[in-house]
């Protein structure tokens, strides 16, 4: 068994042709279009329903149903559009990062090319949200008020403790899964085996992931990377940085 490590994300802008085919999408899933989907899988845990990666796919309007899964997803290329149940319509162009809960009654509406990163939990308990006709399409705003947050620990930092904030934007029902914003003044943090399965979209800054036995990454603004648990690595971002995260922490 490969020991875990940091996975830097391809958004395939230079070479879209090195995507991999995926299977057709279902006639009967589809009111118009005649999609051709592909991608790469880059993280995949089939027993907590938890992968990611890279989609891209030609235009496509899809039947209104239930959503099947909760996705988390960063708009590469194109733009699509969601209309719910009540017909109101949500627009996510490139550049721009939104969260489809799962059960969410609406509708794809994609009219030309698209490519995106995406985070897919698809929740093998069968939770539900306490009020489904609530769900909605949440489109995140990067430039919402973001509440302090509680830094790390004294004893495992390298550096002066940091000032950090975020927003969470959504949590499965079953508390295993949560996407936001975060953000963070700079410091440095200990080598040590990461707690959680993390997608990691940087806004702002920098920051390198040191592993002790297989080296350093860097990252900067509009770089994506997946951390899984167990990687041991070090954190330190010498400017100040704000993210996009999802992140997954299994229920024991």
């Amino acid at each position: 068994m490969s020991k875990p490590a940091v996975i830097r994300f391809d958004s395939h802008d230079t070479h879209p042709d090195d995507l991999q085919a995926w299977p057709e999408i279902p006639a009967a899933d589809l009111e118009s279009g005649s999609p051709r989907q592909r991608g790469v899988e880059y993280f995949a845990d089939a027993k907590l329903g938890l992968t990611s990666g890279v989609w891209d796919c030609t235009p496509m309007v899809t039947r209104m149903g239930p959503y099947p899964v909760h996705e988390f997803m960063i708009v590469l290329a194109g733009a699509v559009t969601i209309r719910d149940a009540k017909g109101h319509e949500t627009t996510i162009k490139a550049g721009e990062a939104f969260i489809l809960p799962k059960g969410l009654v609406c509708q794809w509406r994609q009219s030309e090319y698209m490519r995106k990163f995406y985070v897919i939990f698809d929740d093998p308990s069968g939770a539900q949200a306490p009020d489904p006709a609530a769900l909605k399409v949440l489109k995140i705003d990067v430039d919402h008020d973001l509440r302090p947050s509680p830094p790390p620990a004294k004893d495992i930092l390298l550096s002066d403790v940091p000032t950090q904030y975020g927003h969470n934007w959504f949590e499965d029902p079953t508390g295993q899964w949560t996407t936001g914003i975060w953000g963070s003044t700079p410091y440095r943090r200990k080598a040590m085996p990461f707690p959680r399965h993390e997608l990691m979209h940087l806004l702002e800054g920098e920051v390198t992931l040191t592993d002790p036995d297989l080296g350093a990454q860097h990252f900067k603004a509009g770089d994506t990377f997946f951390v899984p648990m167990g990687a041991n690595v070090e954190w330190h971002n010498p400017v100040p940085v704000k993210k996009y995260y999802s992140i997954f922490i299994p229920k024991a």
